[in-house]
């Protein structure tokens, strides 16, 4: 072209030096891409980006959002720039060998972002779909990103030496030891992704407790090196990928999917009140729903057993007879069958542990029919509202370790009445 453009002006009686011939090329490529560059960045992504942001479809806000066209239109200029610089300047010339070289260094540049504004489309596609979601994408898109960006830097490198890539590479065999060493953590990463996804470790949404990271909330983000723990008073945990794998962790979302979550939760009743049940306590108690079937079938039971064994009921040692802790589990255990927020299809007991010197202590075990942690907490928090209300109907006692008040009050016990004069 450069060739051309001379000849035609000497043809019409003008002598233009190779210097203006060859400004005037560059300008001619200056100018095409300049109109190029505002025919697409102020025309056609002005309008594709309008679209975009104003369409209700996912895919057309995910390109939007990651500039895919915008990135994939610097691309093509810089094809445009070094097919103009191929045809219309003298081949082997060194003006020609810097553009051409600084135009390939531009379309390899913009070819990776554009691979990257690809992938992070898809990712942000993908992530819609439940199975998708349950895959480790974002830690393999990014070794495909860690990977594209060191064969390109490879490629750019070679451009610019003007040697060819299998230099480089076989060079690189030699370094394979410190490549290692350097891209350990995300080797390490893409397995226990890899591995996580295979063996339905974790994925986004569950809630994780790691105690040694300080872990205990959702799972907001799986990378190539890290995963991002949202904690429950809204602060960020960041515990290595590979940690997941050769540490234990706690996932409680099977607990979510189950439908409910379990109460296990004990008091601790003061043993010297624990005692057997009157006539009179018997018959009060009786009055109680949720403890007439309980007293009238316990009570047949024990008087056969005993009409049987032919015992000497003058005796509290002999026989068999109701208990005010026994009675107390059994109201407990009536309670929760009737409860709205205890789920009956799951485990649900009440019973006693061992004694120890705080006193008896008495556990409930349940599971409420939500896991919501708020309405978790209130369906517990009430029970034990009403346990510890209704204890002392059974003439029992909660053991609980005496305050200073207590002893305040005891020492003004023990202290002799004032003698009057």
């Amino acid at each position: 072209m450069q060739q051309q453009i001379r000849q035609w002006l000497e043809s019409i009686g003008l002598e233009f030096t190779d210097m203006m011939s060859l400004a005037m090329v560059l300008g001619l490529i200056a100018l095409i891409s300049v109109v190029i560059h505002l025919v697409l960045h102020r025309v056609v992504l002005t309008a594709i980006q309008r679209r975009g942001q104003h369409s209700q479809r996912l895919w057309q806000q995910a390109i939007t959002q990651h500039k895919l066209f915008q990135r994939a239109a610097l691309l093509l200029q810089g094809v445009i720039i070094n097919v103009q610089a191929v045809l219309w300047l003298h081949n082997g010339s060194q003006t020609q060998a810097i553009i051409v070289t600084a135009a390939q260094v531009w379309i390899l540049l913009f070819s990776l972002l554009t691979l990257f504004s690809l992938l992070d489309t898809l990712l942000t596609l993908m992530r819609q779909s439940p199975l998708a979601n349950q895959l480790p994408l974002r830690g393999i898109f990014q070794g495909v990103k860690l990977v594209a960006a060191i064969f390109i830097g490879i490629m750019i490198i070679s451009l610019l030496m003007g040697r060819s890539p299998l230099l480089l590479l076989s060079g690189l065999g030699a370094m394979t030891a410190v490549l290692m060493l350097v891209f350990k953590d995300p080797i390490l990463g893409l397995v226990a992704g890899i591995q996580l996804s295979a063996n339905d470790m974790l994925k986004i949404g569950d809630w994780l407790e790691m105690p040694k990271y300080g872990a205990d909330g959702a799972v907001t983000d799986i990378g190539l090196t890290t995963v991002k723990v949202r904690n429950w008073d809204n602060t960020v945990t960041t515990i290595p990928t590979y940690a997941l794998i050769s540490d234990s962790f706690k996932n409680w979302r099977s607990m979510s999917e189950s439908g409910g979550r379990r109460i296990k939760r004990s008091i601790n009743i003061d043993t010297t009140s624990v005692h057997f049940l009157t006539s009179e306590e018997q018959e009060r108690l009786n009055r109680n729903p949720l403890l007439q079937r309980y007293l009238n079938d316990k009570t047949q039971e024990l008087g056969k057993y005993n009409q049987q064994s032919e015992v000497d009921l003058s005796s509290p040692l002999n026989g068999r007879r109701l208990t005010n802790v026994g009675t107390l589990r059994a109201y407990l255990v009536a309670y929760l069958r009737s409860h709205p927020g205890i789920h009956q299809n799951m485990t649900l007991m009440v019973r006693q542990l061992a004694p120890t010197p705080e006193g008896l202590p008495l556990e409930i075990y349940a599971f409420t029919n939500t896991t919501v942690w708020a309405e978790y907490e209130g369906i517990q928090s009430d029970i034990f509202d009403h346990l510890l209300a209704v204890i002392g109907e059974f003439d029992l006692r909660i053991h609980q370790t005496p305050s200073s008040n207590d002893m305040r009050s005891m020492l003004a016990n023990l202290q002799p009445a004032p003698n009057n004069p």
